[in-house]
């Protein structure tokens, strides 16, 4: 699983060092990930072979020729980078990648159980807090409202 936050740089050739703990065996990722830009949230998305294979399943059960599942299929294969490790653990972010993600110098590897999210510094603590919040509501089974579960 990929665990855990860190905060990281950029180099000036987009070169991130991944955390060793995400290189593993055990989540497909111990020689590179695949990344792609987020279809949920501003930043890029990545993992191992178990995250691939997630979105492999969940195209899949969808009709082939339809309309969504062609619209992840253009999003999730088409935007997909695989990105192999340098002999220090990094990766290096292409440049649209970069681009698309809004990412500056200072990123933030925020470790979300089967992958892994790559955010801009600013943007990922501009958005904590109010996703702590609503975490707390779902905790509490609070469905929003005000109101419990």
């Amino acid at each position: 699983m990929f665990l855990s936050t860190y905060e990281k740089q950029l180099d000036g050739k987009r070169r991130l060092l991944i955390p060793q703990e995400f290189r593993t065996a055990d989540n497909g990722a111990e020689h590179g990930v695949f990344c792609f830009f987020s279809m949920a949230s501003d930043c890029l998305e990545a993992g191992g072979d178990k995250l691939m294979a997630e979105y492999v399943a969940r195209i899949e059960a969808l009709p082939f020729g339809s309309d969504r599942r062609t619209a992840l299929e253009e999003t999730f294969y088409a935007g997909q980078r695989p990105l192999s490790y340098d002999g220090g653990g990094r990766i290096t972010l292409p440049e649209s990648l970069c681009q698309d993600a809004g990412l500056g110098e200072d990123v933030v590897i925020v470790g979300l159980g089967p992958r892994f999210q790559i955010w801009d510094r600013a943007r990922w603590n501009a958005r904590r807090d109010a996703r702590r919040a609503l975490a707390r509501q779902v905790m509490l089974g609070d469905d929003g409202n005000g109101e419990g579960a």
